[in-house]
C-alpha cells in the first residue's frame, strides 16, 4: 500500500513539474516582462533564503556564547556536535539557494531566447513582404506608365523620320536616356504646340515623381535588402546561441526543430537533471558546472545587446525612409496621378516603424542591471 501511495507522490511531481515547464513556455510574454519577472522571482528566493539563514545564524550564536561560559566537557561537546549540524545546513541552504537561483535564471533566459526567435522569425516575414525590386522599378520608371507609353506612341507617329533618334535596345531601358529621346523626338515631330502641351499635360506628374524620386527610392529598396542581410545574421547568431545555452545540459536538437516540435519540457527536464547532478558534485568538478551554466547565460547578454543595436538601427532606416517619401516636392498638386504603389510604400513603412517601435521592441535592460539580475551579485550580501 505504502509503495503505491510513494509511487502516486512521484507521478503526481512528476505531472507539476511537466505543467511548470508547459505555462513558462507556452505564455508568449515580452523579454521585459520575463526580466521583471525574473527579478521578483529571485527577490523571493533571496527572501526566503535570508529568513532561514538569520534562524541558523542566531541558533549559532547562541551556541558560540554557550561554549564561550560551559566548563561540563559534555555539554561543551554537545554545543560542538549541534554547531557543526548547523554549519552544514547553512552550506545545504547555500547549495539549495544556489541551485534555485540558477534554475531561474537559466529557464527565464531560456524564455528570452524563445520570445526574441519569434521576433527574429517575424522581422524575417516582415522583410521578406517587403516591395520588390520589381515594384519599386514599377514606381520609378516612367517607362512603366501607361500614360508615358501612350505618350511615345503619338511621338513616335509623327516624329520626323530624318531627325529622330531610335535608341538600342540597352539604352531603350535606361530612364533618363529614354525621357531625353522622347522629349527630343516629340520637339521636331509635327506635334502642333497645343497638342504638344496636352500630351506633357497627361505626363508631367508622372515625369517629375520618377526623375525626382528614382534614387530615393533604389536607395530605400537596396538599405532594406541591408536590413534583411543583417536580420539572417541575427537569426543565425540565436540559433548558435541555443545551442551554446543548452549544451552543459546535454540538449543537442536545434533551436528551429526544438520550437516546431515544441519541445521546451524535454529541456526543463535536462537542465534538473544537470542540478540535481551538481548537488551531488563536490569541489573543481562543481565549480566547472556552475561555470558551464555561466557561459551560455553571458552569451545570452551579448546577443541582446546585438539584437537591441539591430533593432535600434532598424527603426531608424525607415524614419529615414519616411523622410525621404514625404519629401516629395510635388505631392499635393500630383496627389491624384501618384501610382497607388506609392501609397502601399508609403503605409507599409509606417507600419514598419510602429513594429520596430512596439513589437520588435529591444530588451529594456542595461548590461549592468542585466548581469546583476542574471548572475545575482551580491545575492547572500
Amino acid at each position: 500500500m505504502k509503495k503505491i501511495q510513494y509511487q502516486f507522490v512521484i507521478l503526481l511531481l512528476f505531472l507539476i513539474q511537466q505543467l511548470q515547464a508547459k505555462t513558462v513556455f507556452d505564455s508568449e510574454k515580452e523579454p521585459n516582462e520575463v526580466v521583471m519577472e525574473l527579478t521578483v522571482e529571485i527577490q523571493r528566493v533571496q527572501k526566503e533564503y535570508h529568513t532561514k539563514y538569520r534562524l541558523l545564524s542566531n541558533q549559532l550564536t547562541e551556541i558560540n556564547q554557550g561554549l564561550a561560559t560551559e566548563n561540563n566537557r559534555d555539554r561543551k561537546m554537545d554545543f560542538l556536535i549541534k554547531k557543526d549540524e548547523i554549519k552544514e545546513q547553512i552550506h545545504f541552504l547555500q547549495l539549495e539557494t544556489n541551485s534555485e537561483i540558477s534554475k531561474i535564471r537559466y529557464l527565464k533566459g531560456l524564455q528570452v531566447i524563445k520570445t526574441l526567435y519569434e521576433k527574429v522569425l517575424s522581422l524575417d516575414h516582415h522583410f521578406a513582404s517587403v516591395r520588390t525590386l520589381n515594384e519599386i522599378n514599377k514606381i520609378s520608371n516612367p517607362n512603366q506608365y501607361p500614360e508615358y507609353s501612350k505618350l511615345k506612341e503619338v511621338v513616335n507617329a509623327k516624329k520626323d523620320k530624318k531627325t529622330s533618334l531610335d535608341l538600342t535596345a540597352v539604352l531603350g531601358t535606361n530612364t533618363i536616356v529614354s525621357v531625353v529621346q522622347t522629349f527630343t523626338n516629340m520637339i521636331a515631330s509635327s506635334l502642333t504646340k497645343e497638342e504638344k502641351e496636352k500630351e506633357l499635360a497627361n505626363v508631367d506628374c508622372i515625369l517629375d515623381f520618377t526623375l525626382r524620386m528614382q534614387n530615393d527610392l533604389n536607395t530605400i529598396y537596396f538599405e532594406t535588402a541591408f536590413l534583411q542581410t543583417s536580420n539572417e545574421k541575427i537569426k543565425k547568431e540565436i540559433e548558435l546561441l541555443f545551442k551554446d545555452y543548452t549544451k552543459p545540459i546535454g540538449y543537442v536538437a536545434t533551436l528551429e526543430n526544438c520550437r516546431t516540435n515544441d519541445d521546451w519540457e524535454t529541456i526543463t527536464q535536462k537542465m534538473e537533471e544537470y542540478l540535481a547532478k551538481m548537488k551531488t558534485t563536490t569541489g573543481t568538478s562543481q565549480y566547472k558546472m556552475q561555470v558551464n551554466m555561466e557561459f551560455p547565460i553571458d552569451r545570452l547578454l551579448q546577443f541582446i545587446t546585438q539584437y537591441n543595436n539591430f533593432i535600434d538601427q532598424g527603426g531608424k532606416f525607415y524614419e529615414k525612409f519616411k523622410i525621404i517619401l514625404n519629401s516629395y516636392e510635388n505631392a499635393k498638386q500630383c496627389e491624384t496621378k501618384l501610382p497607388l504603389e506609392y501609397k502601399k510604400l508609403k503605409a507599409d513603412i509606417d507600419v514598419a516603424i510602429n513594429k520596430f517601435n512596439v513589437a520588435y521592441k529591444p530588451v529594456e535592460v542595461n548590461g549592468t542591471k542585466m548581469k546583476e539580475i542574471l548572475y545575482g551579485l551580491n545575492e547572500f550580501d
